[in-house]
Formats: structure tokens, C-alpha cells, sequence
């Protein structure tokens, strides 16, 4: 009798570099949300973010600072959370502490969806509420990411990918080994920000954090701990 070999769970389901270029269109998404419907401030791209905190501190109309300053302090928090996750976690299973990230990823960006609905898109409670929400899940996304280590996704930034797309092709002298990938990353975000940008435009912020949590909860089910 003879039997078939166990599956490397480890293999199963979605490989993590199309998994995080999903993402990457979640956090241009997210961006759309909060630049365009939370008062000019960003949730998931903190260069960006500490950028808009000095034109808010300087006084520049359509800018503030509490709000700047909360999404900052959210994003950090999420990020120390998510360095101890990975530190907990990182050591055993990519692939059940990938999905556990990605689950609470999405259980927080439903959470700011739900408060969106539920209340106007300009009342303070929704834009604090929604504000730290994301922010927080983008920060324990990011500490995650950064762990994982996969080259070229960081799914929230992209002033280093664009530099190694440009300094590392032909033009530049380089093999331009690594061009598809970066230049995925970039498709992704301009995606994620036009797409972002549509349904806050038409439908106000809520749709938009409902698909961007509907995403990450369909990534959380399927991503694999494989590249």
C-alpha cells in the first residue's frame, strides 16, 4: 500500500509576491480614502504623511495637524504591534502568521468602513476614527512586510522602487534584473489610488474602505508563506 506525500503547507495557496502587489493597490486605495476624504492627510504613505505635518504646522490652508499627527501616532503603534507579532510569530509558520496579519488588517479596515457608514463622512468621530483605524493597520502591515523581506514590495512607498527602476536599468547601466517587479509596484499604487479616487469622488469613503477590507480578507485566506 502506498501513500501519497503531504503537501508542504507552507506552499498552499497564493505566492506572496502577487499577494503583496494586491496590497500595494489596497494602500493607494487607502491613501485616496484619507487624502481625499479625511482632510489631506495620509494613512498608509507616512513620507508623505511627516510632509504634509510640516505644511500643516506651517499653517497651509487644508492641512492640520492633530489629524496628521494622530494618523503618525497610530501608524507607529501599529508598527510596534507588529514587530512584536513578528518577532512572536515570524520564527514559525510564514504562511499562519502572514494570514494572521492580513485578517487583522482587514477586521481593522472593516471596523473604519462600518464607522463610515454608520455616521457622516466630515463628522469628527467618523475622520478620527477612520484615521487611526487605517493607520494602525497599515503600520502592523508595514512591520510585517519589512519581516517578510520580499524585494521590492514594500506595498506602501515607492520613492526606493522608482530609484532602483531607473538607476538599475539599462539606461542607467544596470542588468534591469528586477524592472517587472518594480514596475508592478508602481502600476499597483497608481491602480489602487485611481480606483481609490473614483469611489471616493462618487460614493464617499465608506464604499472604498469596505472593498479595501474585502481585499485583504480574500489575501488572508488564501496567501501562501512562499515568494
Amino acid at each position: 500500500m502506498t501513500t501519497e506525500p503531504t503537501q508542504d503547507t507552507e506552499t498552499r495557496g497564493v505566492p506572496l509576491v502577487p499577494v503583496l502587489l494586491a496590497l500595494t493597490v489596497v494602500s493607494g486605495l487607502i491613501d485616496a480614502v484619507s487624502y481625499l476624504g479625511l482632510g489631506h492627510v495620509f494613512t498608509a504613505n507616512m513620507t508623505g504623511n511627516v510632509v504634509v505635518l510640516g505644511f500643516a504646522a506651517a499653517g497651509a490652508p487644508g492641512f492640520s495637524v492633530p489629524h496628521t499627527a494622530t494618523s503618525l501616532g497610530c501608524f507607529l503603534v501599529g508598527a510596534i504591534v507588529g514587530g512584536r507579532v513578528s518577532r512572536g510569530l515570524g520564527t514559525g509558520s510564514r504562511r499562519r502568521w502572514t494570514r494572521m496579519t492580513l485578517a487583522a488588517e482587514a477586521v481593522l479596515v472593516g471596523v473604519s468602513a462600518a464607522v463610515a457608514f454608520a455616521a457622516p463622512d466630515h463628522a469628527p468621530v467618523t475622520v478620527y476614527s477612520v484615521i487611526a483605524l487605517t493607520a494602525f493597520a497599515m503600520g502592523l502591515r508595514n512591520a510585517t512586510v519589512r519581516k517578510l523581506g520580499v524585494a521590492d514590495l514594500t506595498t506602501t512607498v515607492l520613492t526606493m522602487t522608482l530609484t532602483g527602476l531607473a538607476s538599475d536599468s539599462r539606461a542607467g547601466g544596470g542588468a534591469g534584473t528586477h524592472s517587472p517587479r518594480r514596475t508592478a509596484s508602481v502600476i499597483a499604487m497608481v491602480v489602487g489610488a485611481a480606483i481609490g479616487a473614483w469611489l471616493v469622488l462618487r460614493y464617499g469613503i465608506a464604499v472604498p474602505l469596505l472593498v479595501g477590507a474585502a481585499v485583504v480578507a480574500v489575501l488572508a485566506l488564501t496567501a501562501s508563506g512562499r515568494e
